[in-house]
């Protein structure tokens, strides 16, 4: 699930070099056009308008069925549009633009070193972006210990002081360098992943070496408790919010969905709120995720988390349904927010994430294997979103950059020009004409019904038995 792209030497050179520096950078590019971007015969489905009916050809959600029905109630009306009031004058920031660290107390990383996260102001907007970092995620000695590759725990040996500075986070709601870039004048909190659990954990462990004289880990899976203490601080810091977005890509995006309720509870100033899942799907447990769901409940101590907060603030739905269906989350969010706009975004061919979810789980491994079960997946959980008007999903087919894994990254498999020049490059539906700027462009519009998209069936693209040996082996 860890995302596997870095700076390029060259993009180290134009974009990286300030320490701390918010993306912004004096060379002078030519603006990504409106619309879909350039890259090849791609055809889709016409979008979808979330609040009338659903894709054509899936079948219709049964009567009675778990997370298809609406709960009653919900926090607050959902009569009309979220209209923010953004005249409230912008605070003085100190170092607008510039990423600066921040450390809290009692919050640690999995190897127990303290855990850091980083803000970037702006001065111009109340606006903010609370994005999780992609990675992968633990529950053995082996994967905890950094030994899982790009799918094992992200960051094993803690967060270091200068961690933005890579500036692998190029994903669309950083982009302050796109002026078309809806989101580039948000403040921006952003969260690194350390321990393992999708930034939701409430567990300490204690993994045996395999090696009988090696020592054991003590793993401290502490994201939850990282994220409300980050909550807590941003509350205090942004007071007012008239439009707040979460995010993140790979576990970043899991991560954005199981702490949207507890950022929401927590932000009071929050007026208009919006959710992009980039390529971390909680499917329902019913399909072929059951297995991963059961295994991270068990391993990161999940059910007093899911029983707390189930039972206090989600009184339409039981802590029972969504231990057994983890993918009751996305509708228990919809329908406890009918205001808020909760969109995800997923590649068909997705050839990381996937192989996350299924390998360790069943003995068919094979590449048409793992997609078979990851479109089964898909139509699953389209037709729940289906059901809720607040729910949106943006699904291209494929392209070849990062495993076909993660859609609000910018081309990392291309040259450093492209990258800076198209960073949306490969993530459009041409027959919509629309890429995923485009689609956060109508997910963050309150004024306009969510409209769903997905791209039909390409049999000219696909992985190469090649490169699925590639992103198999990362």
């Amino acid at each position: 699930m860890r995302a596997r792209w870095a700076c390029a030497p060259a993009l180290l050179a134009i974009a990286c070099s300030v320490k701390g520096e918010s993306f912004e950078t004096p060379t002078q590019l030519p603006p990504p056009g409106s619309g879909a971007n350039s890259s090849g015969g791609v055809n889709s489905s016409a979008g979808v308008d979330s609040s009338s009916g659903g894709l054509a050809g899936n079948a219709h959600p049964a009567a009675g069925t778990p997370g298809l029905e609406p709960a009653d109630g919900g926090e607050g009306s959902s009569d009309g549009p979220c209209e923010p009031d953004e005249s409230e004058a912008v605070p003085e920031r100190t170092l607008p633009g510039i990423w600066q660290k921040v450390e809290l107390p009692d919050t640690f990383c999995g190897d127990g070193s303290p855990y850091k996260f980083f803000v970037n102001y702006s001065n111009s907007s109340n606006n903010l972006i609370i994005s999780f970092e992609p990675g992968g995620a633990c529950w053995d000695y082996a994967s905890c210990a950094g030994d899982g590759g790009l799918r094992g725990a992200a960051n094993p040996n803690g967060i270091p002081d200068d961690h933005m500075v890579s500036l692998k986070w190029e994903m669309l709601p950083l982009h302050r360098r796109d002026p078309l870039n809806p989101l580039s004048s948000w403040n921006m909190v952003f969260l690194p992943y350390c321990t393992g659990d999708l930034q939701t954990g409430n567990n300490v462990i204690t993994y045996e070496n395999p090696d009988p004289e090696g020592e054991p880990l003590v793993f401290r899976h502490d994201g939850h408790k990282n994220v409300l203490r980050v909550i807590e601080w941003a509350s205090l810091n942004f007071t007012t919010i008239p439009r707040l977005l979460v995010t993140g890509c790979s576990a970043g995006g899991t991560a954005s969905v199981v702490n949207y309720h507890f950022i929401r509870k927590g932000l009071s100033g929050a007026q208009c709120s919006y959710m992009l899942d980039d390529s971390g799907p909680l499917f329902p447990s019913s399909g072929n995720s059951g297995p991963l769901h059961q295994k991270v409940r068990e391993s990161w101590n999940l059910d007093p988390v899911i029983e707390e907060v189930i039972g206090s603030d989600f009184p339409g739905i039981s802590a029972e349904a969504v231990k057994a269906d983890l993918s009751l989350i996305n509708t228990a969010l919809a329908d406890k927010y009918p205001r808020d706009r909760l969109g995800i975004a997923v590649y068909r061919l997705d050839y990381n994430y996937s192989l996350y979810s299924y390998e360790r789980f069943y003995s068919q491994h094979a590449q048409a294997d793992v997609h078979r079960m990851w479109w089964e997946d898909i139509q699953l959980l389209t037709e729940q979103f289906d059901t809720r008007p607040n729910l949106a999903y943006f699904i291209p087919y494929y392209r070849n950059d990062n495993c076909s894994h993660c859609v609000t990254i910018p081309p990392v498999d291309s040259d450093v020009l492209t990258i800076l020049a198209e960073p949306y490059k490969g993530s459009e539906i041409q027959e919509a004409d629309l890429n995923v700027r485009d689609f956060v462009e109508q997910l963050i519009d309150d004024t306009q019904p969510l409209k769903s998209y997905i791209e039909s069936e390409q049999p000219d693209e696909a992985l190469s038995p090649e490169r699925a040996a590639e992103c198999s082996a990362l």
